[in-house]
């Protein structure tokens, strides 16, 4: 897809930036030197949830690439506690704005609560994270959001525990980022095998298992 910035392509000769996003499942064919060195470069890994910290951090060193990751409503647990993950990537600070490969990232961990067990986060909660993402990205244009659930009625599911947030509605309708990643929702569960929709001029993205994004520059030819 086209990203409406020019900036994060400045000495990469037109070349795309080529975006590698993981959740919920591990994909077993990246297990393969073969199949990795068939997807060629990698230049930034996205995970948008529910994967073990091992697991992200062998992808990472497997692709030689820059790991940024939010956590799902699994992420909790002995893999989890500090001293387990001391020397592994750290998941991204909440809400907060950071910058990799070029490009400005925000993420939001966590799913609805549906069990009160887990990463969940309340309506309520999650309106609060969401106000304060907006306060910090003013101005800042465009963005890639990573979330582990998806707004609410956007790839989301029908029962509790995969229903997505309203909060996210809102956002998109004031920052209009051109890419929103999100996991949490299985395709199976929701019965259908197309993983992206289209709300106003966001691109919404399921990446279950794994999927290859390319990020072209603007001025690419159509």
């Amino acid at each position: 897809m086209l990203w409406p910035d020019a900036t994060p392509f400045r000495d990469r000769e037109g070349r795309p930036i080529r975006i590698l996003a993981i959740s919920d499942e591990p994909d077993q064919s990246l297990d393969s030197d073969a199949t990795r060195e068939g997807l060629g470069r990698i230049d930034l890994i996205i995970g948008a949830g529910d994967l073990q910290p091992e697991y992200l951090s062998f992808i990472s060193d497997a692709f030689h690439a820059p790991l940024r990751y939010i956590r799902g409503n699994h992420d909790v647990g002995a893999a989890w506690a500090h001293s387990e993950r001391a020397l592994l990537p750290q998941p991204m600070p909440e809400a907060t704005l950071i910058t990799e490969a070029g490009l400005r990232i925000i993420g939001f961990s966590g799913s609805p609560i549906y069990n009160a067990r887990g990463m969940q986060v309340s309506g309520l909660g999650m309106w609060g994270r969401v106000v304060i993402a907006w306060l910090r990205t003013m101005g800042v244009r465009p963005l890639l959001v990573v979330s582990h659930a998806p707004p609410r009625d956007v790839n989301d599911g029908h029962d509790r525990a995969h229903r997505g947030f309203h909060a996210f509605r809102w956002l998109v309708a004031r920052l209009s980022p051109p890419l929103w990643l999100h996991g949490h929702t299985a395709l199976v569960r929701r019965g259908i095998d197309d993983r992206s929709a289209t709300h106003g001029t966001t691109l919404f993205y399921n990446c279950t298992g794994a999927t290859l994004i390319e990020l072209l520059p603007p001025d690419t030819p159509g």
